[in-house]
């Protein structure tokens, strides 16, 4: 839970909701048929607990439990004194979000025997008041003994899923820094050789111009057929090189939108995707760190991508519902939107960054720069 309140964390004013009705109906049975002396204990009993609830979440593990401790004993005080039992599901709520085993088990244990303790005692304090109420205790007592394990498992899968996604982005670094260490070594094995003989063959051929012409000319041949073999093999080492389509990438953004939550709206026909191989890279990168950086930081609940492709441009638009952001440049330089923009004016595209109740990124990509350079590559 993100606050002391949260019973339901993605609906805080549900939370405070529930809250309300369960602090009302304590003051309920205090001023019902207690006397004066009675109402003042009791309102103080009540904001104790309130207070030992709120303290718990801000205070250390081993005060923490401490806190726990005195709900416990407060949920006790109020069933054999007032006959008031469900003070006893705010503390189960608290110990579902326990994250060490131990201490929950301990804690789940005790307050499930302290509960079941101070109720057989009311019965016999307050028979009739809890002969009445024995639906609604009994439903109090399952949700001391389900609630906890299942806030309990909830938050471990979500541990669990947080420490999975870490791994899948480790494996994904790793991925690409051994696919990077593999590019340097091919090239190096292509290049560095042939680089370093047209080097030779240039110094060579620039003494011999002078004194032998016809062997200076000989040697610019050899260095013409070298760097023609250098650029067939370079070819041969882009080809083999992965693509990333922005098809591919597409479903990738919607799986990890759909984890987090976040419904996406699409918007254009992905068959209609035709561009060089070049273009298409980048676009699809500059899409997985624009999907990125919404995950981790836009608290968006709504992700809009749209995408058109005319004869001479492609344009793909990201928008978001999130909180946006007031310093362009400090979250240029912090979320790897400056990387998006070198690789977007590497192809002579364009970037454009509006926030303005989320945050809008606009890619504009022209085609026709972009098949020229492509075919350079080819």
């Amino acid at each position: 839970m993100q606050t002391w309140y949260s019973i339901i964390p993605k609906s805080p004013m549900l939370s405070i909701y529930i809250w309300i009705i369960f602090c009302i109906m304590p003051f309920f049975f205090i001023i019902q048929s207690f006397t004066l002396w009675q109402i003042i204990l009791g309102i103080t009993l009540i904001l104790s607990y309130f207070l030992c609830h709120y303290f718990s979440f801000s205070a250390r593990p081993g005060l923490k439990y401490m806190w726990i401790s005195f709900q416990m004993l407060l949920n006790i005080a109020m069933t054999l004194v007032f006959g008031y039992v469900y003070l006893a599901l705010f503390t189960a709520f608290f110990i579902g979000n326990i994250k060490q085993p131990v201490g929950f088990y301990i804690m789940y244990g005790l307050h499930i025997g302290f509960t079941v303790l101070s109720i057989v005692g009311g019965y016999f304090i307050f028979l009739d008041l809890f002969l009445s109420q024995t639906p609604f205790i009994i439903i109090n007592m399952l949700g001391v003994v389900l609630l906890p394990f299942t806030l309990y498992s909830r938050t471990k899968r979500e541990n669990l899923e947080g420490e999975l996604e870490t791994a899948r982005e480790r494996i994904s670094e790793l991925t690409v820094f051994e696919e990077r260490q593999r590019i340097a070594r091919d090239l190096h094995d292509t290049l560095g050789q042939k680089l370093s003989m047209i080097g030779l063959k240039s110094d060579l051929a620039a003494r011999l111009i002078e004194k032998n012409p016809e062997q200076a000319i000989l040697e610019i041949k050899d260095i013409r057929q070298t760097a023609s073999v250098a650029l067939k093999e370079v070819r041969e080492l882009v080809a083999d090189m992965r693509t990333v389509r922005i098809e591919e990438e597409l479903y990738r953004v919607e799986q990890i939108l759909k984890a987090a939550q976040i419904k996406l709206r699409l918007n254009g026909d992905k068959s209609e995707i035709q561009m060089p191989i070049l273009a298409e890279n980048v676009i699809s990168m500059c899409l997985k760190e624009a999907v990125t950086n919404i995950v981790k930081h836009s608290k968006a609940t709504i992700c809009r991508i749209s995408f058109y492709q005319s004869d001479d441009e492609f344009k793909m638009t990201i928008q978001d519902n999130g909180v946006g952001f007031e310093r362009f440049n400090t979250l240029i330089s912090g979320n790897g939107l400056k990387g998006m923009q070198e690789r977007v004016e590497f192809i002579n595209g364009s970037l454009e960054i509006e926030s303005d109740e989320g945050t809008t990124v606009v890619l504009k990509i022209p085609l026709a720069i972009t098949h020229q350079k492509g075919e350079n590559v080819k």
